[in-house]
């Protein structure tokens, strides 16, 4: 009985005629299939990994980067919000997270860059912009991004976030609570039924922007291209899985007396580290929500198929023909993002392929943010048997030099091959292959 119940769920959820579905069952399957797909990223490790990492570098990294924030708000006569934004962070801890926001703002209070000199300020530096830099690769790990930043881009988007970050967030705080205390919204909330509309809103207005800070993190911190739904999906997911959390943590912290009492004085700071764990978990969570939104064949079951040498040779060469017809017709470049949709491959198998064809100056990308390819040479100096050879693996090894009928038959293959792709080059194989479907094979928005 079990066994047929199982059966018929899972043969909804990963049914393979989708298309015929109406939309309310391919909606709910899709959920059940992304929830199953977060739980395996939990169950392997890799997210909790991260976010352990991110709690490390975070306990290094807070007081530096709040000094340096400090500093900016104070500049623009901000700064007192400081103190109310790190309680408003820490609430789930209760009436320990609003002890912990006033010593980490007496830190920072005390704090004095000039006594620390050049090494002292170049310390202080290193450990703000590592904090960025570990986010960074942790973002760029869910999106199965290999390559980073180039050093200049780095230093100027993290010089963006240290600067023009702390100012947004707390001028908005401050506006928020500003309006909150205005004569205008009280006198809103004392008619009906608006106030109760307006004191709605005003109650939603922490997840809001937790919610907005979350969609713009996973706008701007990973190295490739997320589109806006994508990135909304997963922040307005880990919004409301932050403020879950949160009030479940804070039901947690009211009942954990014997932790207190069990590690005296060491219990604020485990539980100030759980928290920044959960908080990290929860980021990363919605980072990989943002990424099954905007790549779902990466639920699909067939995500655990190994890529054999003919699905590389196949994908690589799908890759190579769209990158070069696109080239010959000066249309527009393309990226990660669109190369995996016009695919139908995994994120992580055109990205290592990529890496590979990029590696052997078949491809070359451009520096733009997100990276775009190009071809590495002209289209007519590339022979076909030199893609070929590349993505099957490169010149063989003779392991087997002593077994003549072994090596025979890779000699046959070999000759085979090069007779067959002899003088043809990637122009003339393009050309040859037909334009193919303009629509399908042009780069997404």
């Amino acid at each position: 009985m079990l066994g047929e119940v199982k059966a018929r769920i899972e043969g909804f959820v990963w049914c393979d005629d989708d298309d015929a579905r109406p939309a309310w069952a391919r909606l709910l399957a899709f959920i059940a299939r992304l929830i199953v797909g977060l739980a395996e990223e939990v169950a392997s490790g890799r997210l909790t990994l991260w976010a352990m990492s991110l709690v490390y570098t975070t306990l290094l990294s807070l007081v530096p980067l709040l000094a340096f924030s400090f500093s900016v708000l104070k500049g623009f006569g901000v700064h007192n919000q400081l103190l109310p934004a790190l309680q408003t962070l820490l609430e789930p801890l209760g009436v320990r997270g609003a002890e912990i926001g006033r010593h980490i703002v007496g830190f920072v209070e005390r704090m004095d860059v000039g006594v620390l000199g050049a090494m002292g300020l170049g310390l202080l530096i290193y450990t703000v912009i590592s904090l960025i830099e570990k986010i960074e690769k942790a973002f760029n790990e869910v999106w199965h991004v290999r390559q980073s930043r180039s050093f200049v881009q780095r230093f100027t988007g993290y010089l963006s976030v240290i600067l023009v970050g702390p100012l947004l967030v707390f001028s908005a705080l401050g506006v928020t609570a500003s309006l909150m205390s205005q004569e205008f919204t009280r006198s809103l909330l004392a008619i009906e039924p608006l106030g109760t509309l307006v004191n709605a809103m005003i109650k939603a207005l922490p997840f809001l922007l937790v919610a907005t800070a979350f969609i713009l993190i996973y706008l701007l911190i990973p190295n490739t291209r997320v589109k806006a739904k994508a990135a909304i999906i997963g922040g307005l997911c880990a919004g409301v899985l932050w403020e879950t959390t949160g009030w479940l943590f804070g039901i947690f912290i009211v009942s954990s007396g014997s932790y207190t009492a069990i590690y005296s004085t060491f219990a604020i700071l485990i539980l100030f580290m759980l928290w920044l764990y959960l908080s990290w978990l929860i980021l990363l969570l919605g980072a990989k929500v943002a990424f099954f939104i905007q790549n779902p064949t990466a639920l699909d079951r067939h995500i655990d198929l190994p890529l054999t040498t003919w699905r590389r040779l196949e994908l690589g060469l799908h890759l190579m023909a769209l990158i070069a017809r696109s080239h010959l017709r000066g249309g527009p470049l393309w990226d990660m993002t669109g190369l995996t949709g016009a695919s139908s491959g995994q994120t992580e198998w055109v990205d290592e392929v990529l890496h590979d064809l990029c590696d052997s100056g078949l491809l070359r990308r451009t520096a733009d943010e997100p990276s775009c390819y190009l071809p590495g040479r002209d289209l007519e100096a590339i022979p076909l048997a030199e893609v070929v050879m590349v993505l099957t693996g490169g010149e063989r090894v003779n392991l087997a030099s002593d077994d003549v009928l072994v090596n025979d038959t890779v000699d046959l293959l070999q000759l085979s091959l090069q007779r067959d792709l002899a003088g043809r080059n990637v122009r003339e194989w393009v050309g040859a292959g037909g334009q193919g479907d303009q629509a399908a094979e042009s780069p997404g928005p």
